[in-house]
C-alpha cells in the first residue's frame, strides 16, 4: 500500500465537465455559474492506505480513527478561487482537530456535495512524507501560500 500525491486524474476531467464548484460557500451547484460552491472535506488515512493520481472517491478504507476525528474528515473552508493572466487558483483555511490523538500518513480532499454527480468525487491526494501523530493535542493540516508557484491546487 503507499500513499502517493497527485491531483487526481479524475478530477481534471471533472472541471472541463463543470463538476466541481470551488466558489466560496456551503454546497450548491454543479457548474460554474458563480454562486453557492461544492462542499469539500478533507479526509485523514493511515499508511495501510492506497491512494494516488488514479483515486476518484472518497473512501473510508484506511481511514484514520482516535479522539476527535470523525469519519469522512473535516469540511475544509474560505474556499478562495483565484486567476491571473497566468494562473487559476483555490485555496482552504487550515484545518485542525483540537485535542486529538491521530496518526496519518495522507490526506484525500473531496467534493462532499450531496449534489447529484459530485458527491464524494476525489479531487487532490496528500502525502505526509511519514506518520504524523497527535496524542491530546492538536492534528493541524497547514496548507501552502495561496500563489501561482505555491497554492495547494493551482492550473498553469
Amino acid at each position: 500500500m503507499a500513499i502517493t500525491q497527485a491531483m487526481c486524474t479524475s478530477f481534471k476531467q471533472e472541471l472541463l465537465q463543470g463538476i466541481h464548484n470551488f466558489t466560496n460557500g456551503s454546497g450548491g451547484g454543479t457548474t460554474t455559474s458563480t454562486g453557492t460552491g461544492n462542499a469539500f472535506k478533507i479526509a485523514l488515512y493511515t499508511s495501510s492506505a492506497s491512494l494516488d493520481s488514479t483515486t476518484t472517491a472518497y473512501s473510508s478504507s484506511n481511514e484514520a480513527s482516535g479522539t476527535n476525528y470523525t469519519a469522512g474528515g473535516a469540511a475544509l473552508t474560505n474556499v478562495t478561487p483565484t486567476a491571473s493572466s497566468t494562473t487559476a487558483l483555490t485555496d482552504f483555511a487550515d484545518v485542525t482537530w483540537a485535542s486529538s490523538s491521530i496518526t496519518a500518513r495522507g490526506a484525500l480532499i473531496y467534493n462532499s456535495s450531496t449534489t447529484a454527480g459530485s458527491a464524494n468525487r476525489a479531487v487532490l491526494v496528500l502525502n505526509f512524507g511519514s506518520d504524523k501523530t497527535s496524542s491530546s493535542g492538536d492534528f493541524t493540516i497547514t496548507f501552502p501560500t495561496a500563489d501561482a508557484s505555491s497554492a495547494i491546487i493551482r492550473i498553469a
